[in-house]
């Protein structure tokens, strides 16, 4: 018999993408039971979405993604608990591959896949380029394809690792915290096809996300010291935080960051950008934009 798989969606105010992302997991062509759960985030439930495989709750636990996420989980009793943004959409074939793959490694605590991502309608697709994902792969390189939207789990293991953590500030990165914890205990199981299109830019956050973006990274440099011990991890997140600052206009705070990057990895890509936009040169809605728009983030 197949495992039973419960797919959270959290949502907020996207009623058109939501019911995209609900029709796309109910039409998996999947032979095992598969229930969906929305949790509304500080907005009113649609009790209009709610039938025989929907169930339409608010969030219980901290506002924001992490405890929406925790809410859907716990209110699940299936084998497996699976993930998908409101703004999303899950491709033919994805749990079934997914499923199969989970079940071929009975340690493993999370499965992921490859994803298409959708700038304006230009898709990219983004994979791993292997069927492992290792905890050190995650520290060296985010992985951009291991994405929330992709992540299918056994519920039990998932809830012993402590489920999505909601003491990260403002939620930013906790699907990458979630694989890291995961891949501590076993590799990440990884289908590497692009089953799953991730809208990407219209939702993006820019200026007004980037002070809450800085202090998370800050708490993963604080959470995950191998980061600032491999020159290509230090280099990327102190990148990051500089481009952050600069969004901001912390610009004394961005040099400095900047400079770390370098220090820790003379090669590291986002400097440039970073002292671009603390310059004042260009904005950094600009540069997210055209990264955007070649299917990469900062």
């Amino acid at each position: 018999m197949l495992p039973s798989v419960g797919v959270v969606i959290p949502t907020h105010n996207r009623p058109q993408l939501l019911r995209k992302a609900i029709e796309s997991v109910l039409a998996q062509d999947y032979d095992g039971k598969v229930r969906v759960v929305v949790v509304y985030d500080r907005a009113e439930p649609d009790l209009s979405l709610a039938g025989d495989r929907v169930e339409v709750l608010a969030n219980t636990r901290t506002p924001g993604l992490p405890g929406s996420r925790n809410t859907g989980i716990l209110a699940l009793d299936t084998d497996l608990v699976a993930a998908c943004d409101d703004d999303d959409v899950w491709l033919p074939g994805k749990l079934a591959a997914q499923v199969a793959a989970l079940e071929a490694e009975p340690d493993a605590v999370l499965a992921s896949c490859g994803i298409l991502v959708d700038f304006n309608g230009r898709e990219v697709p983004r994979l791993a380029g292997a069927d492992r994902v290792l905890f050190d792969d995650l520290v060296g390189d985010r992985v951009m394809s291991v994405h929330s939207s992709t992540y299918v789990a056994r519920r039990e293991a998932l809830i012993d690792i402590g489920m999505v953590d909601e003491t990260i500030p403002g939620g930013q990165g906790e699907d990458w915290d979630l694989a890291l914890r995961a891949a501590r205990r076993y590799p990440i199981v990884n289908v590497d096809r692009p089953y799953v299109r991730v809208l990407f830019g219209q939702t993006s956050y820019y200026a007004q996300a980037w002070e809450t973006k800085v202090e998370a990274l800050r708490w993963f440099l604080d959470r995950y010291p191998e980061i600032g011990r491999s020159p290509a991890a230090a280099g990327r997140v102190y990148g990051q935080i500089a481009f952050g600052c600069a969004t901001i206009g912390r610009r004394r705070e961005a040099v400095r960051w900047a400079g770390r990057a370098m220090r820790a990895n003379w090669k590291e890509r986002r400097v440039p950008f970073a002292l671009a936009v603390a310059s004042g040169a260009v904005s950094g809605k600009r540069v997210l934009l055209t990264l955007h728009a070649r299917g990469r983030g900062i």
